[in-house]
């Protein structure tokens, strides 16, 4: 991913075909040690691309992978204890963090308007 950020980035810095130098510069100057395979084979994949439609046809092969909210439901409806587990436990959290809050309040035994 961050070979991808650095071609997309050099792209938008007005860079019409980057080189691997260049995106090791990128890489390079916020402390990332760039990785010479990765980089070849981005730029052997692109090479002659035009990056909109590149970006277009990953749209529409992410629009058909499922997101996290249907699977979670799918556990539900199918009785997955793990799903109801961590919803349960993230609302018993909830519960204490708002117990808390209210108890602090008390034990100031202040009001703004006092």
């Amino acid at each position: 991913m961050k070979v991808i950020a650095a071609y997309l980035l050099a792209l938008l810095g007005g860079n019409k075909s980057p080189s691997a130098e260049d995106l090791k510069a990128i890489l390079g100057s916020v402390g990332v040690e760039a990785d010479d395979d990765k980089i070849e084979l981005l730029l052997k994949e692109v090479k002659g691309k035009d990056i909109t439609e590149l970006i277009a046809s990953g749209r529409e092969k992410l629009a058909s992978v499922p997101s996290g909210g249907s699977r979670v439901a799918v556990a539900a409806a199918s009785g997955g204890g793990a799903a109801p587990a961590a919803a349960a436990a993230e609302t018993k959290e909830e519960e204490k963090v708002e117990g808390k809050e209210e108890s602090d309040d008390e034990d100031m035994c202040m009001s703004l308007f006092d």
